[in-house]
């Protein structure tokens, strides 16, 4: 049996959230998320981790301007993000918005559908 890293090449709405996954395109996945522009990546961030440039090294990757917004969903509960990752985003172009992690499903979605130029950090709760 052969183990790929989880990735959907495309955008797709958050169907549903929680019990450590999430549901969209009619698939599920166990585990966070990086909901980007180039696709949906399975991501190691968990609520217990450390909001690092390290940790977002895939958004920083993406094509410079195809990212204007980055909802964080930090879990359960909302987080502060940390001046350097702020920092280190901002100088790519990309305002972070942090929130708990059903918030930033919900935004998400809605700018999503208003053909917006967001990602999403989602970890699962």
């Amino acid at each position: 049996m052969e183990l790929r890293k989880a990735h959907f090449p495309g955008s797709s709405p958050i169907d549903a959230y929680g019990n450590g996954g999430f549901r969209f395109a009619d698939m599920s996945h166990r585990g966070s998320l990086l909901c980007l522009p180039s696709g949906i990546h399975g991501w190691e961030a968990t609520e217990e981790s450390a909001l690092t440039l390290d940790l977002f090294a895939r958004v920083l990757a993406e094509k410079e301007g195809s990212i204007e917004v980055l909802l964080i969903g930090t879990g359960r509960e909302m987080r502060f993000i940390p001046p350097d990752l702020r920092a280190g985003l901002r100088e790519r172009g990309i305002v972070c918005d942090p929130m708990n992690t059903g918030a930033a499903v919900r935004t998400y979605n809605i700018l999503l559908a208003e053909s917006r130029a967001v990602a999403a950090a989602l970890i699962a709760v």
